[in-house]
């Protein structure tokens, strides 16, 4: 329909200027009159009426931060558990998929819970074996950081006994042993992936039938654009091949592995860069970047200020550490700057924050105002670092669903202070110190990725789902305003989309969702049950009826 009037008397523009309206005409899937019924009228007589039901009307939302071609593989082809299973029920669940496998079929799967981790010893990696029937398993964690596998999965991985520790990862064995237990942290998990990905020797169009089904369930929760957080030469190939089908009902933002990335194996920097404009599309854009400057605190592996509490294995005084220097970081920043790369930074320490913030400020003496770049997740900032995402002009990309009291929460107070979890993710602090934040969900390293259950944990800082009890330093809670412009005119900034999403205005695309409720006059312990009615999407309803 190449012009459409839509009618709604509550439209939430999200644009300072003009916040409310209550008609909005699109010629050609383009804004091009936001106003009354006159002003629609006037720029487009002719077209058609199309009144849309509900309570209310946003802009379309965007999330900041997902790997939603690989959520779509998961929810597709693997083997799903919740992370609050026990080992028993995770062990349960590989024995129900074992019955449909071949004898050496692999059993790929997840998400179980951090908390699991201490767990996850030579015993239970026997009863792995045992419950998949000796075929070979891989599991990832609810941090997507690190895996465990049965005794086939570590031989067809080449991994034994004498094994070297890959750089920034662990494989990690019997203190008494040395046998591996089957347990593998960060970069080590890329040895048995490329197992996997050997072994199943994955046809390209399922990839692109994952991203399909991905971004119908992103269309189906409000969402028409996104930040793919980890883009690697198979995502981008399987987009491509689904925008050139007419199939990418969002915008979407690629980010490129800008060093050799723990979780991309295989994937070489340099050849992904010279392969951007190959696979660019009209609504697929690999025009940013991404760096694990660390890992998770569940598994020791983010870089803190303060030390772990004791374990076992690291002591007392242990505080993990950064892939890169603050001097070696600074200088593939400049680098990504000259190529006009915005690079997404994955820090969850505060170590690793401070490094990220020392990095980007080395480039600002030298280069003065540059790109935008992400700090991804910024769950724990020492206070003192708060004012200079403004100053240092860098986005706080936020995963709600990380944070609100959860399974995960439960891990990381296993491994830090109590002290330290008193000042996770302070998205109140951020905002009044002038930083732009932004949301994502991380799908699927969480199981959900609407975003509607996640500004409820914004509001909150409670479990939407109920299922964990308790607040998570209430204090830096926001109002419903500033989560709902994290998911839309602040993230359309943070991902480089502003031209063309984030709020409704004349020259951008008519990207909407309309909702069952009116999310700013609702108890805030229900917006997370907001349900999208139609989203739409280049002026076209991709969502409802």
């Amino acid at each position: 329909m190449p012009e459409i009037i839509l009618h709604h008397p509550l439209i939430c523009t999200m644009d300072k200027s003009r916040p409310w309206a209550e008609a909005i005409a699109v010629r050609d899937g383009r804004i091009v009159a936001v106003g009354s019924m006159e002003d629609a009228r006037q720029a487009l007589p002719d077209a058609p009426l199309v009144r849309l039901p509900g309570e209310m009307v946003t802009p379309g939302l965007l999330d900041v931060h997902n790997h939603f071609v690989w959520a779509g593989r998961a929810e597709l082809y693997e083997m799903f558990v919740p992370p609050f299973f026990s080992l028993d029920q995770v062990l349960d669940a590989v024995r129900v998929a074992a019955k449909s496998k071949a004898p050496s079929e692999w059993i790929v799967g997840g998400i179980w819970g951090s908390a699991l981790i201490g767990q996850m010893d030579r015993s239970a990696r026997l009863r792995l074996d045992e419950a998949a029937g000796g075929r070979p398993v891989m599991l990832r964690d609810d941090s997507h950081h690190n895996r465990f596998v049965s005794t086939a999965a570590l031989a067809a991985a080449g991994i034994d006994n004498d094994t070297p520790d890959p750089t920034n990862g662990s494989i990690v064995r019997d203190p008494t042993t040395g046998e591996a237990t089957g347990l593998l942290l960060e970069a080590a998990c890329s040895l048995v992936e490329m197992a996997v990905a050997s072994a199943l020797d994955a046809e390209p169009r399922l990839d692109v039938e994952a991203a399909a089904h991905a971004v119908k369930r992103l269309n189906a929760v409000g969402v028409t654009g996104m930040q793919e957080a980890l883009t690697t030469r198979a995502v981008m190939r399987a987009l491509k091949t689904l925008d050139d089908e007419g199939r990418l009902s969002a915008w979407v933002m690629g980010s490129l592995p800008m060093t050799e990335a723990p979780l991309a194996p295989g994937e070489m920097p340099d050849e992904l860069q010279a392969l951007r404009d190959q696979f660019r599309t009209r609504h697929f854009l690999p025009d940013a970047g991404k760096i694990f400057l660390d890992g998770v605190p569940t598994s020791r592996t983010a870089a803190m200020l303060e030390p772990y509490l004791p374990d076992a294995v690291h002591g007392c005084c242990f505080r993990g550490g950064t892939t890169l220097t603050v001097p070696q970081l600074a200088r593939v920043l400049a680098d990504c700057e000259q190529k006009n790369i915005r690079v997404k930074i994955h820090c969850t320490g505060d170590a690793s924050t401070r490094a990220a913030l020392d990095a980007i400020d080395v480039l600002r003496s030298f280069n003065g105002p540059g790109l935008q770049h992400h700090i991804a997740h910024a769950t724990f900032i020492d206070p003192a670092e708060i004012p200079r995402f403004a100053e240092l002009n860098v986005v706080a990309d936020l995963s709600p669903p990380l944070w609100f009291p959860s399974v995960i929460i439960d891990a990381i107070r296993t491994t830090v202070a109590q002290s330290i979890v008193d000042r996770m993710a302070p998205i109140r602090s951020l905002v009044k110190a002038g930083a732009l934040i932004a949301g994502g969900s991380d799908w699927p390293v969480v199981p959900d990725p609407s975003p509607w259950p996640a500004m409820q944990g914004m509001v909150t800082r409670r479990d939407p789902s109920g299922r964990v009890e308790g607040a998570l330093v209430p204090e830096q809670a926001i109002g419903v305003q500033d989560a709902l412009r994290a998911y839309t005119v602040n993230a359309a900034q943070a991902t480089g989309l502003a031209d063309r999403a984030g709020s409704i205005q004349v020259g951008k695309s008519a990207d909407l969702a309309v909702l069952d409720r009116r999310v700013f006059d609702i108890d805030p312990n229900q917006l997370g049950q907001t349900r999208v009615l139609q989203t739409w999407f280049e002026g076209r309803c991709v969502y409802g009826q």
